[in-house]
This record gives structure tokens, sequence and C-alpha cells, in this order.
């Protein structure tokens, strides 16, 4: 009967998240989305002042690109600030030579490498104006984009951050094109679709804007965790500001192409959602806090259901080994019936997705092929990743600050 229960959960839970999802994410871009004025024609507003800001580690790579497009933003009055976390390449260096070429760029220096927490927190004290766009340094930013975020907190003033909408730019490996279609069809079909519902689990690091004041009231970015984007969404939705998504904020990055890579940024993920899932656990129990409940249950939900893929997959080997000593279940790892059920719900939400960000990325089409690969690649790095990076966030030091990793930046097209 136990058996039963597992693989029942094992097949539906992942069923019924898609569909929630697409269900969610359709709803948005009809009654938001589809109503938009074109990409390069955003909303003519009395904009604001705004404080771009670029936290940099051993980014002597691509700093120059990313401030090349922060200072070339189509904005009426911004100015740049690019905190160096105590880079140990060139990257300094770098900040120093375009600062003294660009009146709008302001460079801090911290001697030692502090974390990207910390950089924002210092970003936060020295900035000049009440709203932040929070970029990281390999991202090249439309420059519509802080239009885009703005009008958010231009028609509400309960609206505390606004994230926006990642594309990959380098596509030359399989990894490379999976997550082109995993940012389209998973995490942008996410965000749409928990804005519909209500609350965002976690903002984007790489672009999110927001105000001044209500991180103040949240508390600023905690310096211990090792997702910088997920605590500082919570702590912003627990203090009853809201978290919004925009998906014309447009901003190129680069992402892993090599397992390695890949491995490292996931585990960095996964260990950083448990951490949240531990700090807030108390919202279950206060009724005033019942808007949370959603986007924890989902993600408390995912972390037992990778636990159970895990299990099915460990009884499977001892079935093998066992024989008539355990009934057989048959490969988790092959598609059956309900393998191809899962398999064919995946392509379907691939398809909608594309078809809400074919506006933003002309060559989403190119990239649909691969996405057959994507269930088998990014499933099972999602449960490894979940069943090694659980144990090290319950059992990590409390208070221990979360520093600067260099990343796997890809294989430059």
């Amino acid at each position: 009967m136990a058996l039963i229960l597992l693989l029942a959960y094992a097949f539906f839970y992942p069923l019924f998240m898609a569909y929630l999802w697409m269900v969610g994410a359709v709803h948005y871009y009809l009654h938001y989305e589809r109503k938009d004025p074109p990409l390069n024609q955003p909303p003519v507003l009395d904009y604001p002042p705004l404080s771009v800001v670029v936290p940099c580690y051993n980014e002597e790579d691509n700093v120059r690109e990313t401030l090349a497009y922060a200072l070339a933003l189509d904005y009426p009055d911004f100015e740049v600030i690019a905190v160096n976390d105590g880079s140990r390449d060139a990257t300094g260096a770098i900040l120093d030579e375009l600062a003294a070429a660009h009146p709008r760029l302001r460079v801090v220096h911290q001697a030692t490498n502090q974390g990207k927490a910390v950089g924002l927190n210092t970003a936060l004290a020295l900035a000049r104006h009440e709203y932040l766009l929070c970029i990281d340094g390999d991202a090249l930013l439309d420059p519509y984009a802080g239009k885009w975020l703005m009008r958010h907190f231009l028609t509400s003033p309960r609206v505390g951050a606004v994230t926006g909408n990642p594309r990959i730019r380098n596509r030359t490996t399989l990894l490379g094109r999976l997550q082109v279609g995993e940012f389209t069809a998973i995490i942008g079909l996410i965000k749409r679709a928990q804005r519909t519902y209500g609350r965002l689990f976690t903002v984007s690091g790489v672009i999110t804007a927001f105000r001044k004041t209500a991180v103040y009231q949240a508390g600023y970015w905690s310096e211990d965790m090792l997702t910088e984007d997920i605590d500082i969404s919570w702590k912003l939705q627990l203090k009853h500001w809201n978290v919004r998504f925009e998906p014309r904020a447009l901003v190129w990055i680069l992402m892993p192409e090599t397992l390695r890579g890949l491995w490292k940024q996931r585990l960095r993920w996964a260990k950083g959602g448990t951490q949240a899932l531990m700090r807030n656990a108390w919202v279950l129990r206060t009724w005033r806090h019942r808007h949370m409940w959603p986007v924890y249950s989902e993600y408390f939900l995912s972390v037992v259901w990778s636990y159970t893929m895990a299990g099915i997959i460990v009884y499977w080997l001892l079935s093998l080994v066992l024989g008539d000593w355990l009934p057989q279940v048959g490969t988790p790892l092959i598609p059956r019936w309900h393998g191809m059920v899962l398999g064919g719900t995946c392509m379907l939400q691939f398809m909608i997705s594309k078809m809400m960000d074919s506006q933003y990325d002309a060559k989403l089409g190119k990239n649909y092929y691969w996405m057959v690969w994507y269930p088998l690649v990014y499933w099972l790095l999602n449960v490894c990743t979940t069943i090694v990076a659980f144990p090290q966030a319950v059992f990590r030091k409390k208070g221990k600050r979360a520093r600067w990793v260099s990343p796997d930046r890809g294989v430059r097209a």
C-alpha cells in the first residue's frame, strides 16, 4: 500500500503542479501581459530617479559589457553603483577606469569578500535614490527594463519589489539550450502563475527593482542566506509588501554549461530554498501570514517529491538484486505510459510558455526540440541536489556568512 501511494505521489504531484502553473500563467497573460504595449514602448510616466546596483566579484571578463548596458539605460535620471566585493582579479581596476570616464558611475571597493548580501546592503546605504534596480555582474540590461519595472511602483504604493525576465544568452551546448527552455517554461511560467495566485516564492537575483523603504522595513538582505533573493522575497512579503513579476523587463545573462558548474549552482539554489523553509516554518502557525502558506507548501511538497523519487529509484535497484523478495515496479528511468503522460504535459508546458515569451526572445523556437531531454536531465538533477542540499542546509552553522564563489559563466558564443 505504501509503495502504491509513493508511486501515485511521484506521478500526480508534478502532473497537478504543471497544470496549475499553466492555468495560472495563461490567466496572467490574458489579464495583464496581452494588454501591454510593445516592448520598446513603455508607458509615458513621471519616472522618479533610480539607482542601478551592480555587485561584482571576479567579473573582469564581463563587467565592462555589463556596465556599458547599464549606463545606456533609457531612463530620465539614474546613477550606477558598482560594488567590488574584494575581487582577486582585475575587476577593481576596470571599475576605477570606467568610473573616471562615466560621471553616472560610482564605485565602492570592499577590502575582502563579504558576500553579495553585504554588497547590496552597502549600495542601499549609499544610494541617492528611493528605488534600486539590482543586477548581477554578467547581466546585460534591456534599455527599457527600468521603465517597465518602475511602472509598478508608480501604480501602487504597496509594491516593495518587482522582478524581471532573465533570458539566457549562451546557447552553444545542450545544457545551455535546455536552460533557455527552463527559464521560459519553468521559471517564467511559475512566476506568472504565482503572481496570479497571490505571492512569489522568490524574485530573480539577477534583475529586481526594490523600494528602499520596503527593504529597510524588511530588515535588509540577510548575510547568512545562500540565496539572498529568496530571503528578501519572503521578508518583504511577510511585512505585507507586494512582490510582482514584469516579463517585459528583460536582462540577458550567462549560465553554466558544464555539469560541474550546473551542479554547484543548483546545489546552492536547493540549499537556499531549504534555508528559507526552515527559517520561515513559523508562518504556518499564524493566520495573519496565511497568504504565504501556498508558496511554502509548494516548495515543501517539491522537496518531499524529490525524496519520494529517490526512494523509488533505490527500491527499484534493490528489487533487481533481491528479485522475488520485493514486488517489481519497473525502471523509473525509462518512460512507460505515466512517463509519456508527464512528458507530453511537459512539452505542452513548453509550448504554452514559448507562445508567451516568443515576443521577447525570437530564437526560442530553435530550442524547442531540445526540451524533450529536460525531464531526464533536470528532474534527476533536481532530485540529486535536493537530497544532498537538505542535510547540508539543516546542519549549516547558524549565522555563517554566505560569501561569493566565482560561478561557471558557460561557453561564450
